[in-house]
């Protein structure tokens, strides 16, 4: 492996960048359970403030639950909200993490990523499960977590806080994400972020056979 790009930092994020996620599974499971005068509820679930909130770490998980009982008007235990809510994650691929080990040699490699306390947990049973670690502190140099840092792409703070943490210029830095949205908040700032359309990206980018 070669050190191709001319930075000093990969940072990636998480879904469909290091995790597999679907994120229309939930949503297609929510319209299962509810009748179809009230789907609209499911297509504006994301953009609610309760869960803007979350990712950013404003609420706990518990006042998140009661929230989405209380949006859907449904009675669903704890376990059955996080069910849901957890069957956007899918798969951490092998090879994915043995890119970044093998990338980790020539760079310090880093996450930065939306997520929440319910998901990382789940994502955390993922790593134990199918690859023996705990969580991404033996994987990664940084992990960045919006619900963490009170703070979530695209807003340019997130991406700010990050820079300062690392101690680094925004064009020392690589940064994959899967949203156009994230991707763009990052390159205004001056950061080389890439876009992943696909599986084999970051591979293609970083030159790894």
């Amino acid at each position: 492996m070669k050190k191709t790009p001319d930075a000093d930092f990969l940072i990636f994020d998480l879904g469909n960048v290091i995790i597999d996620i679907d994120y229309n599974r939930p949503l297609s499971l929510l319209r299962q359970q509810l009748p179809e005068e009230r789907h609209y509820l499911v297509d504006e679930f994301y953009y609610t403030d309760f869960h803007k909130s979350y990712e950013k770490g404003q609420i706990n998980s518990a006042i998140f639950r009661d929230e989405v009982r209380a949006y859907f008007e449904k009675n669903w235990s704890d376990e059955e909200v996080d069910k849901l809510w957890n069957s956007l994650l899918g798969k951490i691929p092998a090879e994915r993490l043995k890119l970044v080990h093998e990338v980790k040699k020539h760079f310090q490699v880093g996450v930065l990523s939306n997520t929440n306390l319910i998901h990382i947990l789940a994502v955390n049973d993922i790593l134990s499960q199918d690859h023996g670690v705990a969580n991404f502190d033996p994987i990664f140099d940084w992990v960045f977590l919006s619900h963490e840092m009170g703070l979530a792409k695209p807003d340019a703070a997130i991406y700010e806080r990050m820079l300062t943490d690392l101690r680094t210029a925004p064009e020392r830095v690589v940064f994959f994400d899967d949203l156009k949205e994230n991707v763009e908040g990052a390159a205004a700032l001056g950061i080389q972020a890439v876009h992943v359309t696909g599986p084999e990206v970051i591979f293609d980018y970083l030159k790894y056979v």
